[in-house]
């Protein structure tokens, strides 16, 4: 079973396709993975894998290293576009999100003012207004609907609560108009007999009306491109991905293609 990605609490620089020179902060366990969903495409693997012995990373730990990183980064004349917050599991769910944002804010600020902050979040914490606020502090809140309709997000992103839904997803997204940013995985496939897919025009329909509630800044579409935990999970073509985005564009909405 494919395991976890992020054996550190600050890793890289790595080249981030979406976003360009990205240092990463993992705010999830060294040694295993914490989430909230546990989809069929995840890099970092299935939850089952446990969450591993090292706990999470406290705030204060975090900004230490985050802090040398930066210094010595500065000190070599290294170049950094962006810090994103993702590793091996939900962010959000750190309970001292919104003060390692805090604390990140400042030490971009201090070391390299010009660089975005970036968070990458799937949406299932949005009814709780300390990551709320937290997210509308960063540069770059870049949030997951993989779908609109229930039944794919209960496919696809297998979400842990039971009470988590494809309008819980949406109606939070919603609390940030102008600000932001859809990301949006287009597979398609099969998993134990099912057959999984979210590139149909059904699909497409109703992301597209759940993104005319969110208004959002832009919309990320993109899909496979590393090894995914369930096998039987296939790309979708960029030529088929510039076609959907021809949809949003038609409505007036800045679509990214990766």
């Amino acid at each position: 079973m494919q395991t976890i990605l992020f054996h550190s609490t600050i890793f890289g620089p790595i080249h981030s396709r979406r976003l360009g020179t990205s240092l990463g902060v993992n705010l999830s366990p060294a040694d295993g993975k914490v989430c909230s969903f546990d989809c069929l495409y995840c890099e970092a693997g299935f939850n089952a894998q446990g969450p591993g012995k090292a706990g999470l990373p406290p705030r204060g730990e975090v900004a230490r290293l985050l802090e040398e990183k930066l210094a010595s980064m500065k000190a070599a004349g290294e170049n950094l576009d962006v810090i994103t917050f993702s590793g091996n599991g939900e962010p959000t769910m750190h309970p001292d999100f919104e003060g390692i944002i805090d604390d990140t804010i400042a030490l971009r600020d201090k070391y390299f003012p010009e660089v975005k902050i970036s968070v990458l979040s799937n949406s299932t914490r949005l009814d709780r207004e300390d990551v709320v606020r937290a997210l509308r502090k960063v540069d770059n809140n870049i949030l997951k609907l993989d779908s609109a309709l229930e039944e794919s997000v209960r496919l696809i992103d297998r979400p842990v609560s039971p009470d988590f839904t494809a309008e819980k997803a949406i109606s939070g997204i919603a609390r940030f108009p102008g600000q932001a940013i859809v990301q949006t995985m287009i597979l398609r496939g099969e998993e134990n007999g099912k057959q999984i897919g979210n590139d149909t025009p059904r699909h497409i329909d109703a992301l597209l009306e759940a993104c005319r509630r969110i208004k959002p800044r832009s919309v990320m579409l993109y899909s496979i491109d590393r090894p995914t935990p369930c096998r039987t999970l296939h790309k979708v073509e960029r030529e088929e991905l510039e076609r959907i985005a021809d949809r949003f564009r038609e409505e007036g909405i800045e679509v990214q293609v990766n």
